[in-house]
């Protein structure tokens, strides 16, 4: 017979851990360094990234 392996469930605040803020809009940006160049506007895109439910939002700069 081979080893019981327990399997242990998340608590309820584990599990929406840092969900409730982006929820209500209040996302964490954080800028990802890898420019990105927009061939149709012919601009420089930033892509920011909220650290904690991993949206993406873009940005064209002059």
């Amino acid at each position: 017979m081979g080893d019981v392996i327990v399997f242990k469930r998340k608590t309820t605040k584990e599990k929406h851990k840092g969900k409730t803020l982006c929820k209500n809009g209040h996302h964490k940006w954080v800028t990802i360094k890898d420019n990105q160049f927009d061939v149709k506007e012919g601009k420089l895109v930033t892509v920011l990234e909220c650290s904690r439910c991993k949206q993406r939002r873009h940005k064209l700069t002059n």
